[in-house]
């Protein structure tokens, strides 16, 4: 396999709809309300995806240093085990990826609001201390919380503040519906990798709560990511249409139905439906805010 094409896949591409997708979802509430900037939201699309792409690249990189990554683990190449691609560089590739992050941050909130320079700071870090550091929480089980956080409440409502300067119920909304579907994403990896994860010591909540529970938990973040629109436009915040994200009930059925297998292949499949469940969500809730 060439160095392009290991570099490509352990940049995860099927999880680089976390950070799309709520970046979508916000600017859609902007340009619902007639806010947009494209400056500072472009500037925000690239913050996410290179946050994204750096806390892939570094929990590539840890998961190796900390030997959790054993020939025995299943799902996409790792470029620190795969011998090809020499560890350290995994390492400079995740700083890399973050610096880039860091310097689109600053000059969004220079564009904004100087106080998000200390949103993007957190950001940064928590990334690196996933799995990094010397207590990595994502090894605690807390791994879906940061998700949440920083791909779903921070990602959308932080667009949309770049372009209103305030954050409207309706960004909050979607915030949470594209965390639950971050984490529903990061649910389903671990629970391919619950078995070596256990045996590595990595105690993901996976690990922590067991196979039955992960796959309830799984059901909830999706149920949940399609329910919430619906609140939305009863609550009125945003229009009837915007529960669009409905139109996803048989992808997410299939995802809620294979997340019952114990065959890496088929948690794989259902992973990548995931991240296009919530490229999806974003799209059908833009459709639905704008027409």
């Amino acid at each position: 396999m060439s160095k392009p094409l290991i570099w490509w896949l352990a940049a995860r591409p099927a999880t680089l709809a976390a950070s799309v997708a709520p970046v979508l979802a916000g600017t859609a509430i902007a340009a619902h309300d007639h806010s947009i900037r494209p400056l500072p939201g472009f500037g925000a699309l690239l913050v996410a995806i290179a946050m994204q792409i750096g806390v892939n690249y570094a929990n590539d990189y840890s998961d190796f240093a900390r030997g959790t990554d054993t020939p025995l683990r299943v799902g996409p190449i790792r470029a620190a085990a795969s011998g090809v691609i020499p560890p350290r560089q995994v390492k400079y590739a995740a700083l890399a990826a973050f610096a880039l992050a860091s310097g689109a941050g600053l000059a969004v909130a220079l564009a904004s609001d100087w106080r998000l320079i200390a949103v993007g700071a957190l950001a940064v870090v928590a990334g690196w201390l996933y799995t990094g550091g010397p207590r990595p929480y994502g090894y605690l089980g807390l791994g879906e919380l940061f998700v949440f956080i920083f791909f779903g409440l921070f990602a959308t409502a932080g667009t949309v503040y770049v372009h209103e300067h305030h954050i409207p119920a309706a960004a909050w909304a979607a915030g949470c519906a594209t965390g639950f579907l971050a984490c529903a994403i990061l649910a389903l990896n671990n629970l391919r990798d619950l078995a070596t994860d256990s045996a590595a010591g990595k105690r993901t909540l996976a690990v922590r709560i067991g196979r039955g529970a992960t796959r309830t938990l799984i059901t909830l973040l999706l149920a949940g990511s399609l329910g919430i629109p619906f609140l939305a436009a009863v609550a009125g915040w945003v229009p009837r249409l915007a529960a669009l994200p409905a139109l996803t009930v048989t992808m997410v059925a299939g995802v809620i139905r294979d997340s019952g297998s114990r065959e890496p292949a088929v948690l794989i499949s259902a992973l990548k439906r995931t991240g296009i469940i919530e490229v999806w969500w974003a799209l059908l809730w833009a459709a639905g805010l704008l027409l």
